[in-house]
C-alpha cells in the first residue's frame, strides 16, 4: 500500500488525496470553483465537503458564476433549504457575492486573469516544500495572506489567510504533500513547465 500524509482511514479522502490534491490548477472557472468550496470548508473538515460535493455543483449550477451572480433572494432561500450542502446564510450569500466579484474581475467573453492573478502570489509557479511531518504544515504564509488581503480588497469574502493557504495546497500552488508521501514526486513532475492543465 502506497504511503500517504493523510487519508488513509477513508476511501473518499484517500481518493482525493491521490488524484486531487495538489496538482497544479490553471483554468479560472475551475480556481473559482475550488476558492468557493474552501470559503464552505470554513470551520468544517473537508471531508464534509467531499460528501457533499456533488450536490454543491448540482445546487451551485456547475459553479457557473454567470448563473450564480444572477441568484436572487428566492434563489437562496432554496440553497438554505437543500440539505444536501452547507446550510449557512453567510457561506451561501458569500458564494453569491464571489461570482459576482468573478465577474469584475473577468467579464463575460473575456480570455481570463484571474489564474494568472492567483498564481501571482508564488511567482508563477508550483512552490516544493520539502515537509516531513503533517506537523510542519502551515495554517498560513506570507502568500496566502496577501492573496487574502488582494481577494478582499476585489470584493470577494471568506478567503482568509487559512482558507487561502488550504486553497493553494488544493491547488498546487504550493506541494505540501511530504517528501515520504508517494504523490510528493508525483505532483512535483506535474508542476514542470509545459505540464499545465
Amino acid at each position: 500500500m502506497p504511503k500517504r500524509c493523510w487519508g488513509d482511514r477513508n476511501p473518499l479522502l484517500a481518493a482525493y488525496h491521490d488524484h486531487e490534491w495538489g496538482v497544479p490548477l490553471y483554468n479560472d472557472r475551475d480556481l473559482f470553483a475550488k476558492l468557493v468550496l474552501d470559503g464552505f470548508q470554513a470551520g468544517l473538515s473537508w471531508q464534509v465537503i467531499l460528501n457533499k460535493r456533488a450536490r454543491f455543483l448540482e445546487a451551485f449550477d456547475g459553479f457557473d458564476p454567470e448563473r450564480m451572480a444572477r441568484y436572487d433572494r428566492k434563489k437562496i432561500v432554496q440553497l438554505l433549504k437543500d440539505p444536501g450542502i452547507v446550510r449557512n446564510r453567510q457561506k451561501v450569500a458569500a458564494a453569491v457575492s464571489n461570482a459576482r466579484a468573478f465577474l469584475d474581475f473577468v467579464p463575460p467573453g473575456s480570455a481570463g486573469g484571474f489564474g494568472a492573478f492567483l498564481w501571482g502570489f508564488v511567482g508563477g509557479a508550483p512552490k516544493q516544500n520539502r515537509r516531513r511531518s503533517i506537523r510542519e504544515l502551515p495554517a498560513r504564509t506570507r502568500e496566502s495572506d496577501a492573496m487574502s488581503e488582494a481577494l478582499v480588497k476585489r470584493g470577494f469574502r471568506f478567503v482568509g489567510p487559512t482558507i487561502c493557504y488550504a486553497f493553494m495546497q488544493a491547488v498546487g500552488m504550493v506541494n505540501d504533500h511530504l517528501v515520504t508521501c508517494f504523490r510528493h514526486g508525483e505532483v512535483q513532475r506535474l508542476a514542470a513547465p509545459g505540464r499545465s492543465r
